[in-house]
């Protein structure tokens, strides 16, 4: 299984370090993110990994050549002309998965204990015999701004941010029919993605995930895989670069 980490993004919750380098080589305990996370997917055989870049692209490109990606083959996808966002950069980055039945995907500033392992096998699991299945999602029961909102059969059908009150769905009719089984789930911004997705979305250009998977949710399934009882670190602000330092060493 192949692997991409998204490390395109601006990373403006991470300023002023991100005034002069990317998000993605913000360090903890002297080793960058992007380090951390190539290695960890190291862990569970992962060792072909896609990275995109945009923002001080060539910081990344440099660390990369520099260290040898770090015992891994490294593909870089550019983006260095136009930020694509999550969706349009995994759009982009097709090339590289055309050979592929799944494979995962993860934010760059996420850090995390989850164990691989499980997640790839629940979503065998979850893929087998289901109907035009497209992703499995990595989610906890953690207090999140925002929410994925899943139905009594636990396949995404919405979105919604706690903060403002929008909502998105996969279907009007999901908003309005028994609306006491939704049940809300803060995403990891880790999963694993199936050949079908790209056969299924019609999006182009630039557009998130999250748009990506309630478009192609309405008439396929997205699953999830619950991982509450595990660690996990947003790292994407600065006093949680601090916070990792003592979780993860």
């Amino acid at each position: 299984m192949r692997a991409m980490i998204l490390a395109a993004g601006l990373g403006t919750r991470l300023k002023p370090f991100t005034n002069m380098h990317p998000k993605a080589l913000a360090q903890v305990n002297g080793k960058s993110l992007l380090q951390r996370n190539i290695e960890y997917l190291q862990q569970f055989g992962i060792d072909e990994v896609v990275v995109n870049v945009h923002h001080f692209a060539h910081q990344i490109i440099e660390a990369v050549e520099s260290n040898a990606g770090w015992g891994s083959t490294i593909f870089i996808s550019d983006e260095s002309s136009e930020v694509l966002e999550t969706g349009g950069g995994v759009l982009l980055a097709k090339p590289f998965f055309e050979q592929e039945s799944s494979w995962l995907v993860m934010n760059a500033d996420i850090l995390t204990n989850l164990e691989l392992g499980k997640f790839i096998a629940a979503d065998k699991i979850l893929s087998e015999g289901a109907e035009n299945y497209i992703a499995t999602l990595a989610v906890t029961n953690r207090t999140s701004s925002r929410n994925l909102l899943f139905n009594s059969d636990e396949k995404l059908v919405g979105w919604k941010n706690n903060s403002t009150g929008e909502e998105k769905w996969s279907n009007v009719s999901n908003k309005i029919s028994n609306p006491e089984t939704i049940v809300a789930k803060a995403f990891s911004g880790i999963q694993i993605i199936h050949s079908s997705f790209y056969k299924a979305l019609t999006l182009t250009g630039k557009f998130s995930l999250i748009d990506a998977y309630l478009q192609v949710a309405s008439s396929n399934t997205i699953g999830f895989y619950d991982h509450s009882d595990g660690l996990l670190l947003d790292v994407g602000k600065p006093e949680n670069i601090i916070k990792a330092a003592s979780l993860f060493k």
